[in-house]
């Protein structure tokens, strides 16, 4: 005998999400599958709240600070990113969570789940053309940095646990890595 699992799509697990079938359980939709989101602890919590606020306040209504939200991609995905800066686009996300084309960059904090942060996660937000990924490291203390997508690989991968860098969509801003960090 086979065993096969079901792949989801993202219009099968919307209507099961409107049904009540995951009981308010923070569940995410990776590439078919349902994923089953690991608990926040204090610190994680904390560096991304603070996170939020610090870059609310440097790209004030240049783009949408979205605070453990969903994503819509086009690879049977719907993850919850940290943290996702966005197009403002208002009463538009009445309709549908950020798509790829809406998004300038991710940010993941990873404590617990960084092994899949910088696998799993990279490789479905690579595929589905999101143009910069951000893992906070928490482990170690870290920034980790993935940017110039190139055929659903980035070709850049920086570590950084000092200094400043900058978006790619938002050249003139200029982000402390200690207030990621």
């Amino acid at each position: 005998m086979t065993l096969s699992h079901y792949q989801w799509t993202i219009d099968h697990y919307h209507q099961a999400i409107d049904a009540g079938c995951f009981d308010e359980q923070p569940v995410e939709l990776l590439k078919g599958e349902i994923i089953l989101m690991s608990p926040e602890r204090e610190s994680h919590a904390y560096h991304n709240s603070e996170c939020a606020d610090y870059l609310k306040e440097l790209l004030r209504n240049r783009a949408k600070v979205r605070d453990a939200k969903p994503i819509t991609l086009p690879n049977n995905s719907e993850p919850v990113p940290d943290i996702a800066i966005v197009k403002p686009l208002g009463v538009e996300y009445l309709k549908h969570h950020p798509y790829p084309d809406d998004i300038y960059w991710l940010i993941e904090f990873a404590q617990a789940t960084l092994k899949k942060d910088l696998t799993d996660k990279k490789a479905i937000y690579a595929e589905a053309g999101i143009k910069e990924y951000w893992v906070v490291n928490l482990q170690n203390s870290e920034l980790n940095i993935f940017r110039d997508l190139d055929d659903s690989y980035y070709r850049t991968q920086l570590t950084l646990v000092t200094g400043n860098i900058i978006p790619l969509e938002f050249p003139d801003i200029v982000i402390s890595i200690e207030k990621l960090l």
